[in-house]
């Protein structure tokens, strides 16, 4: 089910012509793809520019406002036959246009790369991973255990098999994981994260002491890459911002407006509101500055491998 917080705008809601970006705790219900968000967004703007109502648009298509919500808000594809219509009320007369709107919607209605693991990956993960594929920038804080973008093979096994599902499940989880660690790595040089690692994460033991040598070891030479930045929240302080919690926030360049997204125990939290991002971006910014800079965070990992897992 889908669960909408109070303050939250329901993406059914035709009465804004602005509706449809909100707060949404997603657990195994359809859930919004990068690339028909993307859609979706440049579609909202048309119609924000004429200041027309999603049941305005509605009438016109002879559809439903619920239909146009979650076109534009990338959960659901947007039918080819609806574009010369799209098109026409919204006053897109130039053929470049057109044809750019017709590319989004063609890659939006695409098979995605992970079709091979959808059948053992939850709704809302292949949310997250549809936004990681497009973002520019990722920017991430994990108090529980190392970002997926981090873990080595044998760290992602033996975390993702404390979960639920199948072995047969799980063993797909895990090579999704590390198919997705591999098209970050491989990806065009303007792709980048930033990672505050949370000091407890390489503290708390996951599989063995030789998978998590095996996992710092990894963490040192991935940060001598420049597409990765780590900064290190450090346990023992008194003023570390941490309340943050659970937060991966994802830029796309102008493509799409930056969103958050938050993985639960049972679901993932997508945040569009723009007051709500804002507020996570600004606390993810304070707890950036408080941590400890790339060079003291690499110190920092070297030396807890010594300390812990070179024995």
């Amino acid at each position: 089910m889908v669960q909408q917080f109070a303050g939250a705008e329901d993406p059914c809601n035709n009465g804004s012509p602005k509706s449809g970006r909100g707060v949404r705790y997603l657990r195994d219900e359809p859930a919004p793809s990068g690339k028909r968000m993307m859609l979706g967004y440049a579609l909202r703007k048309l119609r924000d520019r004429l200041n027309l109502k999603q049941s305005e648009v509605a009438r016109f298509l002879g559809g439903s406002s619920s239909k146009v919500s979650r076109m534009e808000s990338g959960y659901f594809k947007v039918p080819a036959r609806d574009l010369p219509a799209l098109f026409q009320r919204y006053n897109v007369s130039d053929p470049i246009e057109q044809e750019r709107l017709r590319g989004l919607a063609a890659e939006a209605n695409e098979a995605a790369w992970w079709q091979p693991w959808s059948w053992a990956a939850p709704q809302y993960l292949q949310a997250a991973v549809s936004f990681e594929d497009m973002a520019e920038r990722i920017r991430s804080y994990e108090p529980l255990q190392l970002h997926g973008l981090l873990q080595t093979q044998a760290y992602a096994r033996a975390v993702i098999s404390r979960g639920s599902g199948t072995v047969e499940e799980r063993d797909a989880r895990t090579e999704l994981r590390q198919e997705r660690t591999a098209r970050f790595a491989g990806a065009p040089a303007d792709k980048h994260g930033i990672f505050i690692i949370d000091e407890a994460t390489l503290l708390r033991p996951f599989g063995s002491a030789q998978v998590m040598r095996g996992q710092l070891e990894h963490l040192l030479d991935l940060s001598t890459d420049r597409r990765y930045q780590f900064r290190l929240a450090e346990l023992g302080r008194y003023d570390l911002p941490v309340e943050l919690g659970p937060t991966t926030i994802f830029d796309f360049a102008g493509r799409l407006p930056t969103l958050v997204y938050a993985e639960g125990f049972d679901g993932g939290l997508i945040i569009e509101d723009d007051e709500a991002v804002d507020q996570r971006v600004k606390a993810f910014d304070a707890l950036l500055h408080a941590s400890l800079a790339p060079h003291q965070a690499r110190r920092r990992i070297s030396d807890l491998l010594l300390r812990h897992y070179r024995r």
